[in-house]
């Protein structure tokens, strides 16, 4: 009896939680029109590189302000490095289509995740991409958490990520922004979607 009071009370504080959740944040407080320049004016990314690069570059870190002042910037956010969705459609479906945003003027396409530089550096090398996407780490969640759209996905073992999402950015305002409904879904969040949207 004590084992199934305590199923029911299990079962009833998970489903509270994940429609407090659900209730709580169903799209991020990121939108269009939302200026990313002022929204993480605080924050830096870390350029994917080597743990050499990193000591040489004294552990250095790229502002919001220049990755975003004056350009226009394809970005995109996933979960992590090395994970299934992540490696096998979302880099792929940028790296693909990589002339067509360099056709529609776009100056640079950026892939951010919840990782350390060094193990983003690695990523992008095995995925033979490096040279056509920018890749930056977000080793802390500092931006993802400032732009809300931080997840906790301990459920699969990678603590605090982040969303699957894409923006497209003029001078630091967003213009496009997609989320995906969960981090394993693959729907709005590709190349070929915000290509559509430029």
């Amino acid at each position: 009896m004590a084992s199934t009071i305590l199923r029911r009370a299990t079962s009833s504080v998970i489903k509270s939680s994940l429609l407090t959740e659900a209730s709580r944040r169903s799209y991020a407080s990121v939108a269009v029109g939302t200026d990313i320049l002022s929204a993480a004016s605080q924050v830096s990314l870390q350029k994917a590189r080597s743990w050499d690069e990193g000591v040489t570059s004294n552990f250095s870190t790229t502002s919001v302000n220049d990755i975003f002042k004056g350009k226009k910037v394809v970005i995109f956010g996933l979960p992590g490095a090395y994970t299934g969705v992540c490696s096998q459609q979302h880099v792929p479906s940028y790296k693909k289509n990589i002339d067509k945003f360099k056709a529609k003027g776009i100056d640079s396409v950026i892939c951010v995740a919840v990782n350390d530089p060094y193990v983003m550096n690695a990523w992008a090398d095995k995925l033979q991409a490096k040279d056509v996407i920018e890749f930056y780490g977000d080793f802390d969640g500092s931006f993802h958490q400032s732009l809300e759209l931080g997840k906790d996905l301990s459920a699969a073992l990678l603590g605090p990520r982040s969303e699957r999402w894409s923006a497209y950015m003029v001078d630091g305002k967003v213009k496009v922004l997609n989320v995906e409904g969960a981090p394993s879904d693959f729907k709005v969040s590709g190349a070929e979607v915000i290509l559509e949207q430029i």
